[in-house]
């Protein structure tokens, strides 16, 4: 470990991963009214919570991660990418399914991001997030991963597999966004001042209307609640404008810096886990009509992205929304392990 790095793990969160064994999340989500600050304070993860501490664009940074050891290691570790309107805690349902397999499972939240610092000013790029994650790793000894993302997340997995090749054994991208290029196909650019006040008027019932059409294919169920009173109680907080603020900031770097004509570039075995009916594209709002027939189409998009990436497996969900981890747990996990097994 070197020495500008310090490891402080939280104790309350071990103490939240035995409440949570007894559904005490029921409440929470069920109060409707949650309110967090900028860190996700009072929001507990279903595993404790490590915080790696490193100077970034001159900067100091507080990095929340999860790492969590398997009772019977296999010997592999996978890294979990989250979204941008996800977390690391959200990859619960996943950590305990390859964790039950024998896989150490690392689980960061990325700066701007959840429990992470949230700065003032920052250039935030795939490229620092990745950069970031590469410290992160190589302060904990490892030096090989599968690395897996979702959503967001998707993205950021890609640009570390190509920056970083030597250091991924197995690509895993869960409903990746970036699987079109939305302002080529037509979407209109949204400036950052603009998306800071769209990002302002965020609430709980929006946020979860966007959910079920989007992240569960227009079913709901009361376990989702949770959820979205994670991300909106971030929105009630004292420190809503910040959050506002890097949520911009990354919305922007998202639509600005896409990654999909990179993907015949990528050298490492990719499993493409795809719910059919997702529909998610970044500034669909924004497009004509005519335009938004043509986005986020993932009945298309997987198959294209399968065939655009040298050594691509294809898993489809037809039934399935943006986050199938969530939405089909058993039906993914099973998919995600056997995939992992082939390697």
């Amino acid at each position: 470990m070197s020495m500008g790095a310090r490891f402080v793990a939280t104790g309350f969160a071990l103490f939240a991963s035995i409440l949570s064994s007894a559904g005490a999340w029921a409440s929470e989500g069920e109060a409707g009214n949650a309110v967090y600050d900028g860190e996700l304070s009072g929001f507990y993860y279903a595993y404790p919570v490590s915080r790696f501490e490193f100077t970034s664009q001159g900067v100091s940074m507080r990095m929340a991660y999860l790492d969590v050891k398997p009772e019977t290691p296999n010997g592999r570790t996978v890294v979990l990418m989250h979204g941008k309107n996800f977390c690391a805690g959200t990859w619960e349902g996943t950590i305990e399914a390859l964790s039950e397999a024998g896989y150490r499972v690392v689980a960061p939240d990325q700066i701007g991001f959840c429990k992470s610092t949230k700065p003032e000013n920052y250039h935030f790029s795939f490229h620092q997030l990745a950069a970031n994650t590469h410290s992160l790793l190589a302060n904990l000894d490892i030096d090989k991963a599968t690395v897996m993302g979702h959503s967001m997340g998707g993205m950021l997995a890609v640009r570390y597999a190509l920056m970083y090749p030597d250091g991924v054994e197995q690509l895993v991208l869960a409903n990746p966004i970036g699987l079109e290029d939305w302002k080529a196909k037509g979407v209109p650019y949204q400036g950052i001042d603009q998306a800071y006040q769209s990002e302002l008027k965020k609430s709980a019932e929006g946020i979860r209307a966007y959910q079920q059409s989007t992240y569960y294919a227009g079913h709901w169920e009361p376990r989702y609640d949770r959820w979205v009173e994670m991300q909106a109680g971030m929105y009630r907080g004292k420190d809503r404008k910040r959050v506002a603020w890097n949520q911009a900031l990354t919305s922007d770097m998202v639509f600005t810096q896409p990654v999909v004509y990179e993907f015949n570039q990528l050298r490492v075995p990719t499993l493409l886990l795809i719910g059919e009916q997702d529909n998610t594209a970044i500034g669909k709002g924004l497009a004509s009509e005519e335009v938004k027939k043509e986005l986020g189409r993932y009945e298309v998009l997987g198959e294209q992205a399968a065939e655009r990436i040298p050594d691509a497996t294809l898993v489809e969900f037809p039934e399935l929304g943006h986050s199938p981890q969530i939405q089909a747990p058993e039906t993914f996990h099973k998919a995600l392990l056997d995939g992992l097994s082939e390697l």
